[in-house]
């Protein structure tokens, strides 16, 4: 593939209609210079997300024609869904892969940010990496409230959006791009339908942690006033609880750094939190692609001899212990970025 490499991976508010998300994914397959890498769509979430690999310009122009498409077909005052979102095209992260800068993702993510608000009127807020503003640079800041809570939100003077018209826009609500690290979207499926249960072990090992609460279930307040948090095991994770389906929970993560917080170690802590509950883990679930060291990683840790094992061995190791052949096949050459950037 032609370098400088950066990943792009859109989160479109559709995930039941696979018309509307080929149509989306169209412009994709037909510039050249960018290769589509999956396309995942969850139907009880009603999202999909979308991973494509290119040079800089080819996902730059190929995104844009996929914001307009998606900004037409997607409505968002019809959109109903278990994820957190606040519009049609819900946030665009910019992801450096090869022989190209977090500088140079940033950059893009502004370019983005700039056509689509110019060219549709669309409201962008700056996360990750690029953001501006300390209280923009994680995501779950800037959809708290979600699309419900955006029309009173976007006309506060704290968030006047980066880009674009601070005004809500029914139709499409607002959208967030940035520069960030590779993510890693896993989530662990239990033997239960109790959504708690699955929130519980997630503030337990998220790195925000919980609150702590006094013996009549309110919150303890420090000495300014704010709510104390018991902090969680892992650091660069972000996790909460949600329904796959409705006869099972999940505890739904964000890995942000998996060379610090890696697959294994927080499917392990959940399997061990979880067997308090008297709830097993039945089902590991990858949203988009997975880096190739990672998979390594988790092999280590499963294959009963990692030293002598190949490469091979250690991913098959690693998706069994993952559970991640349950819920589908996990094909290497679809689901691992590395393998999937190779041309046929």
């Amino acid at each position: 593939m032609v370098t400088p490499l950066v990943e792009c991976v859109p989160n479109f508010s559709e995930g039941q209609d696979a018309s509307v998300i080929n149509q989306i994914t169209e412009p994709i397959n037909s510039i050249e210079g960018v290769k589509l890498l999956d396309v995942d769509m969850s139907p009880d979430f009603n999202r999909t997300v979308v991973t494509m690999v290119g040079n800089p310009q080819s996902v730059l122009e190929a995104v844009v024609e996929c914001t307009g498409i998606a900004l037409e077909l997607i409505d968002m005052t019809l959109h109903e869904g278990e994820h957190a979102r606040m519009g049609a095209v819900d946030v665009v992260p910019f992801i450096p892969i090869n022989d190209i800068s977090m500088d140079m993702c940033v950059s893009l993510s502004q370019e983005y940010a700039k056509i689509v608000s110019d060219t549709f009127g669309l409201p962008v807020y700056l996360y990750a990496q690029s953001a501006v503003d300390e209280d923009r640079v994680k995501l779950p800041n800037i959809r708290k409230g979600e699309y419900e809570g955006l029309k009173e939100k976007i006309t506060s003077p704290e968030w006047v959006p980066d880009f674009g018209p601070a005004r809500f826009i029914p139709k499409s609500g607002a959208t967030a791009t940035g520069a960030r690290n590779i993510l890693i979207a896993f989530n662990v499926n239990l033997d239960t339908d109790d959504k708690a249960k699955a929130n519980k072990i997630a503030s337990l090992i998220r790195t925000s942690g919980s609150l702590v609460k006094d013996g009549g279930g309110n919150k303890v307040l420090d000495a300014d006033g704010f709510p104390l948090r018991a902090p969680g095991m892992f650091q660069f994770l972000q996790a909460a609880g949600w329904m796959y389906d409705e006869n099972c929970a999940q505890v739904s993560m964000n890995l942000l750094d998996y060379s610090a917080t890696g697959l294994h170690t927080v499917t392990e802590a959940i399997s061990n939190e979880a067997g308090i509950q008297g709830l097993n883990v039945v089902a590991g679930e990858l949203v988009g692609l997975v880096p190739l060291d990672a998979i390594l990683d988790a092999g280590k840790f499963y294959h009963a001899d990692s030293i002598s094992a190949t490469n091979d061995e250690l991913v098959t190791a690693a998706v069994k212990g993952l559970k991640l052949d349950v819920l589908a096949d996990f094909v290497p050459e679809n689901n691992i970025i590395e393998l999937a950037m190779i041309e046929d």
